[in-house]
């Protein structure tokens, strides 16, 4: 199964694709009916897989989670036909950018500058499907399921400097106040008209209205660095409003390009319960700015490794699917970084600090590799598909930014 999801991809990655079967016509033999039953009716434990994969990942000082990296929180959903399927509802889907057919699931990943991987995921089960909606005991809201991913990514010792979302996640109460009864480490967005309390109308409200009491001395330039060298000068300041402020337990940040016309797809409202001496605000900049890295992890996912493009209905099948589809995902990285260590003399700086900084010859090396038709060597199949994966991630320590606004 991991093998055929390696795979160059040709045609959707259905079952048929996976045994390397012709569609329809082939879709009844034994090769086909095995990943069938080995996905729907093979009892074996899909946690367990993600758990070693995990462990894999933290025992390689190449791919290891470090406290520098975030966890980023999110949720992506696909197209899919019909209601036989488990979680399918007419519900909004962010690839489409609408409600449509579909099913969604929530998602962690762990990145940093130079690496981004996938942790777990759990498909959200809409309240259409459930006998009493919302009331229903089995109905559990995005948020309530992000709680439940970030619980699991500590209990796998994930090592992360601060939890980031959009502003779906930053926008819950809820989540952000179980983050903070948690005290654990958030750089959340907001939408800048979203105010919260009951205060005097003289008070500012919301990220707008806060804005408008800021001096120009206020804004403090923030450098933003990209991976193919050139930088952006941002734009960045504390906010008073609220119960937000630089020295309260939440701090409310405007980062933007453009700090006169505030553009809507390059202006970024956090707040952070990281406190000024632990992330100045160019380091809250940064580390809302891996966020990105979910994106493009889910670009591959869906492009290269058929995230969607399962066919079976179960809850099991498609949870199991899903985490292999993940499980694929990281071995790319895990069997570079032991490429990449065969290629680092034991006495370099690299091996000694125990840094990514090897990651340069490893790139060269997967952009080398060309995967010939029906080939079966999963390494070679996991430095091709690097080929396309890595050049897209920063090779060393920067402050990361995406060239297109955010």
């Amino acid at each position: 199964y991991l093998a055929g999801l390696l795979a160059p991809r040709d045609r959707p990655k259905t079952l048929t694709a996976l045994a390397g079967a012709e569609p329809l016509v082939q879709a009844q033999t034994a090769p086909v009916q095995q990943l069938q039953f080995f996905l729907s009716e093979s009892g074996w434990d899909a946690d367990a897989v993600t758990a070693r994969t995990l462990q894999l990942l933290g025992g390689d000082p190449l791919t290891a989670s470090d406290p520098d990296g975030v966890l980023v929180v999110d949720d992506t959903g696909d197209r899919k036909d019909g209601c036989a399927t488990e979680h399918v509802a007419r519900q909004y889907l962010g690839s489409v950018g609408k409600i449509d057919n579909g099913i969604v699931a929530v998602t962690t990943l762990w990145a940093n500058e130079q690496r981004y991987y996938p942790l777990h995921v759990a498909p959200y089960t809409p309240e259409s499907r459930l006998p009493e909606g919302k009331k229903d005991p089995a109905f559990h809201s995005k948020p309530q399921l992000a709680m439940t991913l970030i619980e699991r990514a500590l209990a796998a010792g994930i090592a992360f400097k601060a939890i980031v979302a959009d502003c779906f996640y930053g926008d819950h109460r809820e989540l952000v106040a179980t983050l903070r009864r948690r005290h654990l480490p958030f750089v959340l967005s907001h939408r800048g008209s979203v105010g919260r309390g009951w205060t005097p109308e003289d008070v500012a409200h919301s990220f707008h209205e806060a804005l408008e009491e800021v001096r120009p001395r206020d804004w403090h330039k923030v450098t933003r660095h990209f991976r193919d060298g050139h930088t952006e000068r941002w734009w960045a300041t504390e906010l008073t409003f609220l119960n937000y402020g630089p020295d309260k337990p939440v701090r409310a940040i405007c980062a933007t390009t453009d700090r006169q016309t505030l553009p809507e797809l390059s202006t970024w409202y956090l707040t952070t319960n990281l406190p000024r001496e632990a992330a100045s605000l160019e380091e809250v900049v940064r580390l809302y700015g891996l966020r990105h890295w979910v994106e493009q992890g889910y670009k591959q996912m869906k492009d290269e490794l058929g995230w969607a493009d399962f066919m079976v209905r179960s809850d099991q099948a498609i949870r199991r699917h899903w985490q292999l589809v993940c499980c694929a995902f990281a071995f790319c990285w895990w069997q570079e970084a032991r490429q990449a260590r065969q290629h680092v003399p034991a006495d370099s700086p690299a091996r000694k600090k125990k840094s990514a900084s090897a990651w340069p010859d490893a790139m060269s090396l997967a952009a080398s590799v060309t995967v010939r038709a029906g080939v079966a060597d999963t390494a070679e199949l996991a430095h091709a598909l690097l080929a396309s994966l890595v050049p897209q991630a920063p090779t060393h320590r920067i402050r990361h930014a995406h060239p297109l606004p955010y």
